[in-house]
């Protein structure tokens, strides 16, 4: 194998399929990552349950494939001078050149390296990368950690034949649900698929701010994305999802407005005193126009009010501080409106106005006396 590479794109390709490198396996070869070097240059990370491909513009000579480690291969091409790096194989000896700097590393046998799993092509969603990135950073922070139910551990992407991606994640306390129309849709409408939480974090660094597009593949067991040259495939979670539809309520008792900044600021400044060991729920009071927030630890307690639009006829309700505060930094709006019915059901967060696209649910906390 021997190839040449600028440097700022062989180390960009490193740090991408590194992402799905297994810092520790049984399976030395997933420690590292696979480099295969054809008419062009393809770099494999890949830890059993997620893997990542990219592909990187090189200038190939002799073609073959090798596993490199991936620490030490990324540790020394990122302290490489900016210059054209040169790699060239004798056996598992690789040779690494760039400007004056020579390093000689051994690789490791590509035969040992675990196949990318095959996705058939059952169903491909088409849409902005931008799009599916918002997407997903506006309903991970929801997804739960709690591996007793492994479902819920990823997020549900649910395809309807009017054109629309609805992703919904879930953690027992909470709700988070953006949805947005898609420009291409193949195979059968109506279907949906679990992605788990890790992926997906991967999938929100690959597709960045870019406006082009970004293809998701659905297989039987697994899902891939691919955004330019880069390509993630996944398991897919199997089992039973929360029915979101019947979680979320259908009529509100009480309905107010507030200005997203000044409720998020309002929730943050009470927080002060409420820490991991001196844990409290928010006690809020929505009155006419107001609403009034108290927190109460053995650190002390703390008052505010933040002015909003709407009778909120009196209701008090709990809130764990976190919850609210992850709902009010991923709302896509800056006014929003929260819907209530009474202190032990859910509390629903959406955008004021225009964007009807990302819903919140969280679950009150029961208030004793003195909190």
């Amino acid at each position: 194998m021997k190839f040449s590479c600028e440097k700022a794109l062989l180390q960009s390709a490193i740090s991408i399929s590194s992402r799905a490198v297994s810092p520790k396996s049984s399976i030395s070869a997933l420690e590292g990552i696979l480099v295969n070097a054809t008419d062009e240059l393809r770099l494999t990370g890949y830890n059993l349950s997620t893997g990542i491909r990219t592909t990187v513009p090189a200038d190939v000579t002799e073609e073959g494939t090798l596993v490199l480690s991936a620490h030490l291969f990324g540790d020394i091409i990122r302290r490489l001078p900016d210059d054209v790096v040169s790699v060239s194989t004798d056996g598992y000896m690789v040779n690494i050149k760039c400007g004056m700097s020579e390093f000689n590393i051994m690789g490791g046998d590509p035969e040992e390296f675990p196949e990318l799993p095959l996705v058939e092509y059952d169903h491909t969603v088409e849409f902005k990368r931008n799009v599916l990135r918002s997407m997903i950073t506006q309903t991970l922070f929801a997804v739960s950690t709690n591996e007793s139910r492994p479902i819920h551990t990823g997020s549900l992407f649910e395809v309807t034949e009017d054109k629309t991606l609805t992703v919904v994640s879930v953690d027992g306390f909470r709700l988070a649900l953006r949805k947005e129309s898609v420009d291409k849709i193949t195979g059968k409408p109506n279907f949906s698929f679990v992605v788990p939480a890790a992926a997906l974090s991967e999938v929100e660094k690959i597709c960045g701010e870019s406006e082009e597009t970004a293809t998701i593949v659905v297989g039987t067991r697994h899902v891939m994305f691919k955004a330019g040259d880069t390509m993630l495939v996944a398991r897919r979670l199997d089992g039973e999802f929360l029915n979101y539809r019947q979680a979320i309520p259908e009529e509100y008792k009480i309905v107010v407005v507030s200005d997203k900044r000044a409720l998020q600021s309002t929730i943050e400044r009470v927080s002060l005193i409420i820490t991991e060991k001196q844990k409290s729920p928010i006690r809020c009071v929505f009155e006419n126009d107001v609403m009034k927030v108290r927190v109460n630890t053995a650190l002390g307690d703390a008052s505010d009010q933040c002015p909003m639009s709407g009778d909120g006829t009196g209701l008090e309700i709990g809130f764990n501080n976190k919850y609210m505060l992850d709902a009010l930094k991923s709302a896509p709006a800056d006014t929003v409106k929260l819907c209530m019915n009474s202190p032990i059901s859910p509390c629903i967060i959406t955008p004021a106005t225009g964007e009807e696209n990302f819903l919140y649910m969280v679950l009150p906390v029961r208030l004793r006396a003195g909190q």
